[in-house]
C-alpha cells in the first residue's frame, strides 16, 4: 500500500500519527459526497447460544442502490465488518465501508460486540480482543444464510479477534470466508497496551476508552454482584489495570498478562497458510508501536503485510480540507476483489 497523508496532515512521526488518528475520526467525511450522514441500517437482534443477544446491522446492496442491485443476489459479495474497541456500525470507518460497499454492489453487515449497540447485554461477559468463538458463530451464521461469497474486515480490536478466528479455524476458515483483513490491529496486545498507558496516549485515548468502558462494567456488576472486584475496577487508570480488574476475570484469563499473551494474533501469523489475510498497519499509529509490527519472516504464505509510514490509527485521511476517509475502503476493497477473482 502506497499511502501518503494529504499535505495539510502529512508527517511520519508521533505528532503526525496523532493528528492523522484524531482528525479523521472527528472531522473528516466518511465519503467524498456524503459527509457525516448516518447510515440507515436494518437491525436484527440475534439470541446467542449462551442466552445473551447481539445486534447485527444489515445494509443490503439493493437498499442503497434504490433500484435493482448491480449484480444478481446469488452472486453478490457479503462484506462483514467487525468494529474496534467501543465502536459501532456508525463509527467513521464503518460508514466509509458502507458507502464503498454500496458503490460496489456488495451486501454489508456490521455485527456489534456485546454491549456496543446501545443496550447492555444480559450475560456475565462482554467482549475482548481474542473473542474468536464469538466471531466463529457470527461468521458461520452469516455465511450459511448468504448465497454469494463472504469476506470479513476487522478494525483495531476487531481485526485482532478476526485474525485469531482465522488461526483457530485453520483450513476451515476458507470454507466460511474468501479473505480477511485486519486494519490498525494491535496484533501484539502487550506492546499496544503498554503504549496506550504512557504519556499523551494515557491522557487522551486511554481516558476516552475508560470513560466509555467503566460505566458499562459497573452496570455489569449491578447485574451480577461479585462478578469482579469493584474497587479495583473503579481505581483502574489504564487498560492494563482495567483488564486486570474486569476483562481478564470475566473471560477466564488469570490476569492481564495471560489475557494479552493468549489473545495476541502475532504469534499465530506464521502458521496462516489457508485463507488470504491482509494485515494493514501505519507505522506512525500511536496505539501500535512500529517495533511491534510483524515482519515478512514472521508471517505465513497466506498473509500480506501493508505497513505505510503514515496513516495513524484507523485514519488514512485523503483529499482537501477537511478530508475524507473513503480511500481506506477503496484500497482494502481493491485487495479483496483481487482475492475473489484469484
Amino acid at each position: 500500500m502506497q499511502y501518503r497523508a494529504p499535505r495539510w496532515l502529512a508527517g511520519h512521526g508521533a505528532f503526525a500519527g496523532n493528528v492523522q488518528t484524531i482528525w479523521p475520526a472527528l472531522y473528516s467525511k466518511a465519503h467524498v459526497d456524503h459527509g457525516h450522514v448516518l447510515v440507515a441500517y436494518r437491525r436484527e437482534r440475534w439470541d446467542t447460544p449462551d442466552g445473551d443477544f447481539i445486534d447485527v446491522d444489515f445494509l443490503p446492496a439493493a437498499v442503497l442502490a434504490g433500484a435493482q442491485p448491480k449484480t444478481a443476489h446469488k452472486a453478490r459479495v457479503q462484506l462483514v465488518l467487525f468494529h474496534g474497541l467501543e465502536g459501532s456500525s456508525q463509527s467513521h470507518y464503518a460508514r466509509a465501508f458502507a458507502h464503498w460497499a454500496h458503490a460496489s454492489g456488495w451486501d454489508y453487515v456490521v455485527p456489534h460486540f456485546r454491549g456496543c449497540s446501545g443496550e447492555l447485554n444480559r450475560a456475565p461477559r462482554t467482549y475482548h480482543s481474542g473473542d474468536h468463538a464469538e466471531i466463529n458463530w457470527i461468521l458461520r451464521r452469516l455465511a450459511q444464510a448468504h448465497a454469494g461469497p463472504t469476506v470479513a474486515v476487522g478494525v483495531s480490536l476487531g481485526g485482532n479477534a478476526l485474525l485469531r478466528w482465522a488461526q483457530e479455524a485453520g483450513n476451515e476458515a476458507s470454507q466460511v470466508v474468501k479473505a480477511v483483513v485486519a486494519i490498525s490491529s494491535p496484533v501484539d496486545l502487550a506492546a499496544a497496551g503498554h503504549a496506550l498507558g504512557r504519556g499523551f496516549n494515557r491522557q487522551i485515548y486511554t481516558r476516552m476508552f475508560l470513560n466509555s468502558m467503566k460505566p458499562k462494567a459497573l452496570a455489569k456488576l449491578q447485574q451480577f454482584p461479585g462478578l469482579a472486584n469493584e474497587a479495583a475496577l473503579r481505581a483502574a487508570r489504564d487498560l492494563y489495570e482495567y483488564d486486570n480488574a474486569f476483562t481478564a476475570p470475566l473471560h477466564g484469563f488469570a490476569n492481564t498478562e495471560d489475557y494479552w499473551a493468549r489473545c495476541s494474533a502475532k504469534p499465530g501469523l506464521k502458521a496462516m497458510r489457508d485463507v488470504p489475510a491482509l494485515v494493514l498497519n501505519a507505522r506512525n499509529d500511536p496505539f501500535v508501536p512500529a517495533s511491534s509490527l510483524p515482519t515478512r519472516g514472521e508471517v505465513g504464505p497466506a498473509v500480506t503485510l501493508w505497513q505505510p509510514h503514515e496513516g495513524g490509527h484507523v485514519g488514512f485521511p485523503a483529499g482537501r480540507f477537511p478530508g475524507h476517509v473513503a480511500d481506506l475502503p477503496e484500497t482494502v476493497g481493491y485487495w479483496l476483489k483481487q482475492q475473489l477473482s484469484a
